[in-house]
């Protein structure tokens, strides 16, 4: 549903105080839905199905491979049905339902075509959480306030992602693995419900998808960009690139650390430690999301950027260093860093690079698919290394696709801040202090 004079005055939009609060309870609770299983299917397949149920590291990562491709093949189409639909909510609480009954399913199969297909269910849909939450965001509050909501976005996620992994820590202690598949159908139901805190009136439609209709109405167009300026889009398609080298290097590191502390401290103080691990993460990205949001802006997208990819490099060089479980779990906080960086500045640089196509949500989705094929490829790479060759060995390697990618994005992409995308014009000077990305 388009509200013209919601958008028309769009940069002093005004957010009720009940959607921020869905807002921020939306993105609490789906933080530990919106990954599936995640690095505990790692653990729950190793330390209770084992070897002798044909379940090791190799195994383990081409399932994972598998799911990430379903996933990234379904992240254009979903960035594109978002772009489209006006039920964005529906589509959310859809999308939760699905990944928990299939994470749900997990321990009543055990063959491993059923096991990929669960997984991979859970990737199809997990891919409608990013660009789905980014178009509520900004079709709730307005491009001005995007830059700092979607840090505040980003903090409440880790937050949620620190405190589920808490309680999944100290439950498994007591109570096994199997914890953490009960853990997830909880939180379901209440990011259901805080999905349906926001209300849908409040959602504006063509400013989520990216439209300025203050644009459109000197051009006299008011319809989306083919998605022809999308693949024309040379600095759009080179940060695609380097999100895959991110995900590449990224993705298999923390699944590869609970294999390892698997191996070193046993099935029965895996899961807590690898617990302990998302927790000590996530409480540092919370204030990193916090304050890239806050300041994205003034530094500039570049800088901040290419922080992640150097920490990502630090960290999976620190990991060979030692095996043991507290030297892991402190270099882990490292990922805190990098990952916070990466999710606070990933819907701000699409949206700068699409900036008046209406074709933020596609992108986001098409950017998203080339993300996924990194992290898809890399829990493959990463059991493979570690089979021949060791987890050292392993971590090496992706240290160095990270500092590749550092140097990529050194020399090629641009700092888009008041980018003007697609050979467009500029924004205006008054525009430039707050990059408008609608």
């Amino acid at each position: 549903m388009s509200r013209e004079s919601d958008a028309q005055a769009s940069p002093a939009r005004e957010p009720s105080a009940r959607s921020l609060r869905g807002l921020d309870a939306m993105n609490f609770f789906l933080a530990d839905v919106r990954d599936g299983l995640g690095p505990y299917l790692a653990i729950y397949l190793l330390a209770v199905r084992g070897p002798d149920q044909g379940w090791n590291e190799a195994t383990i990562g081409l399932v994972m491979t598998i799911a990430g491709v379903a996933g990234l093949i379904a992240q254009t189409p979903a960035g594109a049905l978002i772009d489209r639909t006006n039920g964005k909510r529906g589509v959310v609480i859809a999308a939760a339902v699905a990944v928990t009954l299939s994470c749900l399913a997990l321990p009543f199969v055990s063959n491993f075509y059923l096991v990929a297909a669960t997984q991979s269910l859970a990737g199809i849909a997990g891919a409608i959480f990013p660009p789905a939450i980014a178009a509520i965001t900004l079709g709730v509050v307005g491009p001005k306030m995007f830059s700092k909501r979607v840090g505040r976005n980003e903090g409440f996620n880790h937050a949620g992602n620190a405190v589920s992994a808490m309680i999944a820590g100290g439950s498994a202690y007591f109570f096994g693995p199997i914890v953490v598949f009960w853990l997830m159908a909880v939180l379901a139901a209440a990011s259901i419900a805080a999905t349906l805190m926001i209300p849908g009136e409040d959602i504006d439609d063509d400013l989520a998808r990216g439209m300025d209709h203050t644009k459109a109405e000197a051009e006299g167009d008011d319809q989306p960009s083919g998605l022809s300026a999308l693949l024309q889009n040379r600095h759009l398609m080179l940060f695609a690139g380097l999100c895959a080298t991110f995900h590449l290097a990224n993705a298999a590191m923390l699944p590869s650390v609970g294999q390892l502390l698997t191996k070193i401290s046993g099935k029965d103080h895996a899961t807590s430690l690898i617990a302990i691990c998302i927790v000590v993460a996530q409480l540092v990205m919370v204030p990193v999301a916090v304050f890239v949001g806050a300041r994205a802006d003034a530094i500039g997208r570049k800088p901040i950027f290419l922080a992640a990819f150097g920490f990502l490099a630090i960290r999976g060089v620190l990991y060979v260093f030692s095996d043991n479980p507290f030297w892991l779990v402190a270099v882990q906080c490292l990922d805190g860093i990098g990952a916070g960086i990466y999710g606070a500045l990933f819907p701000l640089v699409v949206a700068d690079l699409t900036r008046g196509t209406g074709r933020f949500n596609v992108a986001q989705g098409a950017v998203a698919t080339a993300q996924g094929l990194g992290a898809s490829f890399s829990a493959t790479l990463a059991g493979v290394i570690i089979v021949g060759a060791g987890f050292s060995t392993a971590f090496l390697v992706l240290a160095a696709i990270s500092a590749a990618g550092f140097v990529v994005y050194l020399t090629l992409m641009p700092e888009t801040r008041g980018h003007a995308p697609s050979g467009g014009r500029p924004p205006p000077s008054s525009a430039r202090a707050v990059p408008v990305p609608a």
